[in-house]
């Protein structure tokens, strides 16, 4: 038997919330699961402060890909310079995608389909039709595609041909 192998692996860094946030991301998203949790044992409690026995990374699977978080203390912080985009084949994947990412997260982070979790995680909810729309081959249409873009929070491709057509 063959196993996937996957290159890239996001791997990301929360205070103390890695599991939690995990098994929260996996109820939002399909082909989904939390798996093997590591803890910290004496020789990693010693180096890092946190205590025995508390979680040190949890391995888990969004949408088919494989992620770790760990548990590494409150010394570095997520920001905008790298998210996660989330491709939506609809605008109800949108929707649904976007209700819950959001839910407890920061209003004043959303622009464009870019939101911030409640853990602090940024990430883009794009619906995959959008990128043709601001790339039509007519640059006046696509101008309003854009332009209307802009002005959103939560991306919606219906106001964007709406936009592109009028």
């Amino acid at each position: 038997m063959t196993q996937r192998f996957q290159r890239i692996t996001p791997f990301l860094w929360f205070d103390s919330q890695a599991e939690e946030a995990a098994h929260y991301y996996a109820s939002i998203f399909p082909d989904s699961s939390v798996g093997k949790v590591l803890r910290y044992d004496e020789a990693s409690s010693q180096g890092s402060g946190r205590p025995v026995g508390s979680v040190l990374t949890v391995d888990f699977k969004l949408d088919g890909c494989d992620m770790v978080a760990l548990n590494g203390g409150p010394h570095f912080k997520f920001n905008e310079a790298v998210s996660l985009m989330v491709n939506c084949k609809s605008q109800d994947e949108v929707e649904h995608f976007w209700k819950h990412l959001t839910a407890g997260g920061d209003p004043a982070a959303q622009q464009c389909g870019w939101l911030k979790d409640k853990y602090g995680v940024s990430w883009q909810v794009v619906p995959i039709e959008m990128l043709d729309l601001i790339a039509d081959p007519d640059p006046v249409r696509a101008g309003r595609a854009m332009k209307s873009m802009m002005q959103m929070k939560k991306l919606d491709v219906n106001e964007m041909r709406r936009a592109m057509d009028a």
